[in-house]
């Protein structure tokens, strides 16, 4: 069964472009135009991948990931965007986007870039459904990446459920900022050391009794964070 991406592109040119790459490579697309038409599809559809641009016309790029992000939709996101500056990237990262790939772009990276992410997010969902990770009254699902918070039932995005498997599997460990940003983000997308404590707070809120006292996930200060049991 062959894959679906939502692909949210005003442009003619472009849009046409990078369907016909991507059904050459395999993906079924769905073409929305306007932003507000694709929260609608992305909320009430499933997809393996969302390619999104960030100039759109009803909503646009950063309001719809903004969006999908609060409703708990964990679909991989990548920003296809001609806004290529640091600020923009960092903030589009930061809400939860997957990867950013600023235009003009090469088609081939590009086609690299949806493989690698549909690949990674296809092997999540091939761990077995046993693999679940209880501490405290919470538990997380690494296969669903669904886990039982302070907000009850809640479907982690693609980087707090990877986030939440490193620690887990370095629990003990101290792991500095730099050293999660390569393993969570790659160190082409060029998020900074916030984003790190950012994603931290997130997930305090969501596994910590008192997110003001934190006994799980610590501050080991001037280095990082560790993750105890």
């Amino acid at each position: 069964m062959s894959l679906t991406v939502l692909l949210v592109e005003d442009e003619q040119l472009v849009g046409t472009m990078v369907r016909m790459n991507l059904e050459s490579a395999g993906y079924q697309v769905v073409w929305s135009r306007r932003g507000d038409e694709a929260l609608s599809r992305a909320t009430s559809d499933p997809f393996d991948l969302i390619l999104l641009d960030i100039g759109l016309s009803g909503m646009d790029g950063i309001e719809i990931l903004k969006s999908l992000r609060q409703k708990r939709i964990g679909t991989p996101i990548m920003m296809l965007t001609a806004r290529g500056d640091v600020g923009t990237k960092v903030q589009a990262l930061e809400m939860g986007a997957d990867d950013y790939l600023p235009k003009p772009f090469d088609v081939a990276e590009m086609i690299a870039r949806v493989n690698a992410l549909v690949r990674r997010s296809q092997a999540d969902r091939e761990i077995p459904s046993s693999h679940v990770f209880k501490f405290d009254r919470y538990e997380v699902n690494l296969q669903t990446r669904e886990a039982v918070t302070n907000e009850g039932k809640t479907l982690l995005s693609e980087k707090e459920a990877t986030l939440v498997k490193l620690l887990v599997r370095s629990r003990g460990q101290v792991l500095s900022r730099s050293d999660i940003l390569e393993e969570v983000w790659g160190m082409d997308v060029a998020p900074t050391e916030r984003t790190v404590d950012n994603f931290i707070l997130r997930l305090r809120k969501l596994f910590e009794p008192d997110q003001e006292r934190p006994c799980h996930i610590l501050t080991v200060r001037g280095v990082g964070y560790r993750f105890v049991v």
